[in-house]
This record gives structure tokens, C-alpha cells and sequence, in this order.
């Protein structure tokens, strides 16, 4: 396991090298880069699909009406902001908030597969069907076929969930989306248990 120093530095790296980051036209747009934050040990991870209008001016992740509206999930799941990691597919914003390319989410895996390798979650939670395709496609079924489930890779828990912004345009997936984070409120009480079955 890695010094704790030496995660932070590696991850202030890979933040560094984003928002200098050229590697695709995204770069192009963009005011601002937008990394991602949270504990360099947090347990939970989420994963949305690129950054906002809000996001793009302030360099922080989830901080529109849909950062507000994951605030209240969280907290449903008994989790607070700033116990977990938040990031996106894609660190720069897409015209107009259109989805990003193949290409795009492409150019952007590196950095999300080394922020993962870094922190190593025990959970991490895909917020829409982008970040689903992007990190389970093996998983067949858009997010809302499989929204809740569990899956289990590389040691790592894994549940589809739909995109915040996206239940603030569809009001009945809201609750949804509410049940879904019992469910993660759930299972991350298991992981718990687990742990210090394990450690006992």
C-alpha cells in the first residue's frame, strides 16, 4: 500500500497534467479543467459524465442544481461531500453539455483509471449511462435496466445509478434514485461488516 504522501502527490500530478491536458478538442472550449475532488482515501467513488456550465467556471465538480440534488443523496446514504471522491468520464466540458465522443472518453481513460488506482475505492458509483459504458462495458443494458445493481470488478463494488441532472429533468426518476441510494447506504453497511469480520 502506498505512503499517504505519495498518493497525494500522485494524484496532485494527475490534476496538474489535466488541466494542462491537450489531448483532445475538449481543451479547445474550455474555461477551466475540472479534475475532481475528495479524500485521497475515500471509500466511495462517483463517477459522473463531464462537467457543466458551473463546473467549467469554478474547476469543481457536481456544484450546479445537479451538485445539489448529490448532496441529498448522499446524505440519504449517510454519506457526507466531503468523505467522497467525485469526478467525471471526461475532465472539460462538451458543447452545450452534449454527451462526449468515443474519442473524448478515450482520451480522458487514462486519467480516470490512474485516479482510481490511486484512491481504490470499495465502491464506486456511476452516475449515468456514460460513465457506465465508460468503466463496466461488459455490463449489457443501458442505466436504466440495471440502476441498483451490484457488480463486482477488480475487487472493486460497482452501482449503475442514474445521472443526477438527468432525474432534475425527469422528475419521476428522482425517487428512483432515492430508493438506489438506500440501496448503496445498504451495501456499503455489508463492505463495512465485512471489513471488520475480516480484521477481527
Amino acid at each position: 500500500m502506498p505512503a499517504p504522501n505519495a498518493v497525494k502527490e500522485a494524484l496532485a500530478e494527475i490534476h496538474q497534467a489535466i488541466e494542462k491536458c491537450q489531448l483532445c478538442p475538449l481543451a479547445q472550449g474550455r474555461k477551466k479543467a475540472v479534475p475532481g475532488e475528495g479524500p485521497i482515501n475515500a471509500a466511495v467513488m462517483f463517477i459522473g459524465e463531464g462537467p457543466g456550465e458551473q463546473e467549467d467556471r469554478q474547476g469543481k465538480p457536481f456544484v450546479g442544481n445537479a451538485g445539489k440534488f448529490l448532496n441529498e443523496l448522499l446524505a440519504i446514504a449517510g454519506l457526507e461531500r466531503q468523505e467522497v471522491f467525485i469526478t467525471n468520464v471526461v475532465k472539460c466540458r462538451p458543447p452545450d453539455n452534449r454527451s462526449p465522443t468515443a474519442e473524448e472518453v478515450a482520451a480522458c481513460r487514462g486519467y480516470l483509471e490512474a485516479q482510481i488506482a490511486l484512491i481504490q475505492p470499495r465502491m464506486i458509483c456511476l452516475l449515468g449511462s456514460v460513465a457506465l459504458k465508460a468503466v463496466l462495458p461488459e455490463v449489457k443494458g443501458s442505466v436504466s435496466q440495471v440502476h441498483g445493481q451490484v457488480f463486482h470488478k477488480n475487487g472493486i463494488v460497482f452501482i449503475p445509478l442514474f445521472h443526477p441532472a438527468a432525474a432534475l429533468h425527469q422528475a419521476r426518476w428522482k425517487d428512483v434514485l432515492r430508493q438506489d441510494m438506500l440501496k448503496v447506504k445498504s451495501v456499503l453497511s455489508q463492505l463495512e461488516e465485512a471489513s471488520l469480520t475480516s480484521r477481527a
